[in-house]
């Protein structure tokens, strides 16, 4: 029989871990502070090794806690999984996706209809993560990142390619009523809008519009692109944006493309699941209908202009 650690420990402690601290675990399962402190000793003696420090009046997860913490959830979810699997047939599946932030707001969420209408027995729980680049860890089914679908590009994942993404300029309706931007020159007139978190963008715009004169132009520059679109649809100034998130607010007439012709491609979005996945479980039926959205999106007329 396998040596299996206390089971119910793990439990206490993955949670601990991805709470960030006992009195917050504790809330979470419903214990007292001293339960989750005993069971987080019970593991740490099964161990032989210290798996939380004090600091000030708080337990921090060691950075070793951190790393087993990870694996531990990503077992759980595949006990969790495989339990379903073996369950009642028409019972809900929940499938948790992880996505960037602009992702999931402006493209997956306002799709997400129309897979419950194909799918209702499966119930999505979307989490998000500040950067593309973010790194893949346990505690979902499917990661949606930035990247390409190549061999080798992701060693311990299946890659399918969702989504194109073609960077062009961006304005309020407002602003531009009140000045135009009609050839690149116009954009001398106009307060430059950047994100953090889409670095280089101007760069590659300002470029390709022959405007290399600009590119040291002080700037305003936001932590999210999110905030980024809002500053533009408030008027503050033009910005970079990409345009398969951008589609909900232009056909609503809450941004314009000024110069439409201008655009910069750039890498797009890949559905990342486990290598060994079975294709008929309910991440493989999400990822087959995200990749379908994308191929729809490509081929409506007038749905993107490429360079």
């Amino acid at each position: 029989m396998r040596h299996l650690p206390p089971l119910n420990a793990l439990r206490v402690f993955e949670v601990a871990t991805r709470t960030g601290s006992y009195t917050a675990a504790a809330s979470e399962l419903g214990l007292t502070h001293g339960a989750v402190s005993r069971q987080i000793a019970l593991l740490e003696n099964w161990l032989g090794q210290r798996l939380f420090s004090r600091s000030g009046r708080r337990m921090v997860a060691t950075p070793m806690a951190r790393i087993f913490a990870a694996e531990v959830s990503g077992a759980f979810e595949r006990m969790t999984a495989a339990a379903e699997a073996c369950g009642r047939p028409d019972a809900r599946r929940i499938l948790r996706v992880n996505a960037p932030v602009s992702f999931a707001m402006r493209w997956l969420i306002p799709r997400l209809e129309v897979f419950h209408a194909a799918y209702p027995s499966i119930e999505i729980v979307v989490t998000t993560v500040s950067t593309v680049h973010e790194e893949l860890r346990g505690g979902f089914d499917v990661a949606i990142r930035r990247g390409v679908a190549g061999a080798g590009a992701w060693p311990h994942h299946h890659a399918t390619h969702v989504l194109d993404d073609v960077d062009t300029l961006i304005m309020s309706p407002s602003l531009f009523s009140q000045r135009p931007i009609l050839g690149p020159a116009d954009l001398e007139k106009h307060r430059l809008l950047a994100s953090e978190t889409r670095p280089g963008d101007w760069i590659d715009w300002l470029e390709a519009a022959k405007l290399p004169h600009l590119i040291g132009r002080p700037r305003t520059v936001f932590d999210h692109f999110f905030i980024t679109r809002q500053a533009v649809m408030d008027g503050l100034g033009v910005g970079i944006g990409p345009l398969p998130m951008l589609d909900i607010d232009i056909a609503l007439g809450h941004l314009v493309i000024p110069l439409p012709d201008i655009q910069v491609r750039r890498t797009g979005y890949v559905a990342l699941l486990p290598k060994g996945a079975d294709n008929t479980t309910p991440s493989s039926h999400f990822v087959k209908w995200l990749a379908a959205e994308g191929m729809a999106r490509h081929q409506q007329p007038g749905g993107r202009k490429m360079l």
